[in-house]
């Protein structure tokens, strides 16, 4: 029997001064059974980054055919699509080739160097492509606030994010590689 995904519910008040944008998002997470709660959160932060209306959470891992989360235009294209990890390049020129826009953010400290470096060289031929990496420390602390019902408080200026709960502060800085 398959294991099925745990559903997490988390409450972000945003505040993104860098974009103008402040909403508040009530999310559900559905975490496969064999996703990290460091990659969870960072899906989380990701939405946060990019937050809009639009912008909805995939089925994610168990699916090849869907980014992590993507944006959706009134009539249906595809006007953003973003990864967590480190996609292969191939995932990557299908991202690029079926939406306006494509973000990807990469984190690991030994796996994340090593994939930009092989794929610096394709990646530069897409205009629509943006790469962050997430220092590692920033994403062991991630990976802890996660709660079954979570609710943050998340400022964003200068590109920096800071998350705020009742008892955590943390801040991340997304270093920008393309």
């Amino acid at each position: 029997m398959a294991l099925k995904a745990t559903i997490f519910k988390a409450r972000l008040q945003i505040s993104d001064m860098d974009r103008d944008y402040y909403a508040e998002h009530l999310l559900t997470l559905a975490r496969h059974p064999s996703e990290t709660d460091e990659r969870m959160m960072i899906r989380l932060l990701a939405f946060a980054h990019n937050a809009c209306e639009e912008l909805e959470f995939t089925r994610g891992l168990s699916s090849d055919d869907e980014a992590d989360l993507w944006r959706h235009s009134l009539s249906g294209e595809i006007e953003q699509w973003i990864e967590v990890g480190v996609p292969a390049e191939d995932r990557i020129r299908k991202a690029c080739n079926r939406s306006d826009s494509v973000l990807v953010y990469a984190y690991g400290q030994r796996t994340a160097p090593v994939w930009w470096q092989k794929a610096e060289r394709a990646a530069a031929r897409f205009d629509n492509l943006g790469v962050y990496f997430l220092p590692t420390e920033a994403c062991s602390q991630l990976a802890q606030l996660a709660d079954r019902n979570m609710e943050f408080s998340v400022t964003i200026q200068d590109g920096h994010i800071w998350l705020a709960s009742d008892q955590h502060n943390i801040e991340v800085v997304p270093e920008r590689w393309k």
